[in-house]
């Protein structure tokens, strides 16, 4: 059993890559590392999303079991002719009262603890915080706050906020005010009458200004450096109070980032080859039509009905892409691999979900790789994410205190699913549900139990079609039946003497 003096803080740096992780840069995040345990081999889930991943870090659970898989969905019960955003609290609304499958299908770490009476205090620059405690206030949770963007739960903390802190600051790239002045909602105001048992502070920075200037920019390394500064702060407040020998802190990033390096509309594209792909639908939709939802480096491809024929067809035309990385189906039929490869495998999950095509080449600062990305939002340039890249999955993980063990890296593969059972490990917490992550007993000081090997797989499969062959790979590796995604992707290889 954990003391009940012990407390977790978890400090989220939105797209944190780990090559950027170095004395110059982040000399406060490396001091860290040294004092406790670098994971070298840690994973987002995929879609390597923020609120795929914002729900793996909250929930232990893959997206097959929270039922989350990407920023934007098509979920006809919440809106029968939009993709909604998934952090959006009145989509979140809708969705928990809407019948049939719940908007999310697992506990949260914060609601678990809830119902064990520890507090919590949630702050976050970005909505995705909301997703870690989105419940409404009821008395066991009035001294439990959230902030997540502009907005508070309860409501009447923003004015609170406001009248102490002053507005927030405008966003800006560097978004490291707005970041500032959400650090100091939780140091200054969610901890004045004494720190609960687990803090969550989710930054914007580096994701805001290398989705504006791609990752290595002047203005991204900028960002960088303000969220060491940040870490810093929270240190020297758990220091002040006196708390950092019965602390335990893990500074997380939810993903990585890559760089576009042309935009596309598949929507466009299934249309112009004679589908009917919306991307958002101006009356009923009928069967056989599709909705194509954009979430960047990936999309999703929803067709009403189900209909096989309609699915194949939209799988034959990705096939020939050169955009297209991988391509998942339900039953993984005409070459595409299974859904349930991927963990996505949820009750809402689109019919057809497909990762972008990636390549090792370097922007204009030297960082790799460049992918596809469907949409306008981002341009040639611009940094962005959610494809199977290794750099969208590899993100970063830094975790020291009284409970992990000091100055090691660990080699033993990890992922953003093993945050949830590590904390309530540490705290001593037994949940109804067992997440599908596992402890982290290899980084902790005094583990139960050792890890098993680790399981390396490669997963293929191609099509062999009149004019070429589509194939793809998707790489895995396993610790104790926890998965973890390395990379994937795909290509069309045209025969020779058939058009192009």
């Amino acid at each position: 059993m954990a003391e009940e003096s012990r407390r977790v803080v978890m400090i989220v740096w939105d797209g944190m890559r780990p090559d950027f992780v170095t004395p110059e840069l982040t000399p406060v995040l490396w001091r860290l590392r040294e004092q406790g345990v670098w994971f070298e081999r840690h994973h987002s889930v995929f879609l390597s999303s923020t609120e795929a991943n914002g729900t793996a870090l909250a929930t232990g659970a893959y997206p097959r079991h929270s039922g989350l898989i990407g920023n934007l969905e098509y979920r006809p019960a919440i809106d029968s002719h939009s993709p909604i955003h998934t952090e959006d609290l009145s989509a979140i609304r809708k969705g928990e009262s809407a019948p049939g499958t719940p908007y999310l299908g697992v506990s949260t770490l914060a609601e678990i603890l809830h119902a064990h009476n520890f507090t919590t205090a949630v702050a976050g620059t970005k909505a995705v915080a909301l997703l870690h405690d989105r419940a409404l206030r009821t008395d066991r949770t009035r001294n439990c706050p959230v902030l997540f963007a502009t907005n508070t739960q309860p409501p009447e903390l923003s004015s609170m906020l406001a009248g102490t802190l002053g507005p927030q600051p405008l966003l800006a790239s560097p978004n490291s005010a707005r970041d500032e002045w959400t650090t100091r909602a939780l140091l200054e105001q969610f901890w004045k009458k004494g720190v609960p048992r687990y803090s969550l502070l989710w930054l914007s920075e580096p994701d805001y200004s290398q989705h504006k200037h791609a990752p290595g920019s002047p203005e991204a390394l900028a960002a960088i450096q303000g969220s060491d500064r940040i870490l810093g702060a929270v240190l020297n407040e758990l220091d002040r109070l006196g708390l950092r020998a019965t602390t335990d802190v893990v500074v997380v990033s939810d993903h990585g980032c890559s760089t576009v390096t042309e935009d596309v509309d598949v929507a466009a594209c299934l249309k112009a080859c004679g589908l009917d792909a919306q991307r958002e639908f101006k009356s009923p939709p009928k069967p056989g039509q599709i909705m194509v939802v954009g979430n960047g480096g990936s999309s999703l491809i929803y067709v009403t009905g189900h209909q096989d024929k309609v699915i194949e067809q939209a799988v034959r035309v990705l096939q020939h892409q050169a955009f297209s990385g991988n391509i998942f189906t339900r039953n993984g039929r005409w070459g595409s691999m299974r859904l349930s490869d991927a963990l996505i495998d949820s009750p809402s999950v689109p019919d057809v979900v497909m990762a972008m095509r990636w390549h090792l080449k370097t922007n204009a600062y030297g960082c790799a790789p460049l992918i596809y990305h469907d949409g306008t939002t981002y341009k040639p340039g611009d940094g962005m994410h959610v494809t199977l890249s290794a750099a969208d999955l590899h993100n970063v993980c830094v975790a020291a205190g009284p409970d992990f063990r000091r100055g090691i890296t660990n080699d033993i593969p990890s992922g953003n699913v093993d945050i949830t059972p590590t904390v309530l490990a540490i705290l001593g917490v037994v949940p109804a549900r067992w997440p599908d992550g596992r402890v982290l007993v290899e980084a902790l000081r005094n583990p139960h139990s050792k890890p098993a090997a680790v399981r390396a797989r490669r997963l293929t499969s191609k099509a062999e079609l009149s004019d070429g062959i589509w194939s793809q790979y998707l790489q895995i590796t396993e610790v104790n039946g926890v998965r973890y995604f390395d990379e994937g992707n795909g290509q069309f290889t045209h025969k020779a003497g058939t058009p192009k």
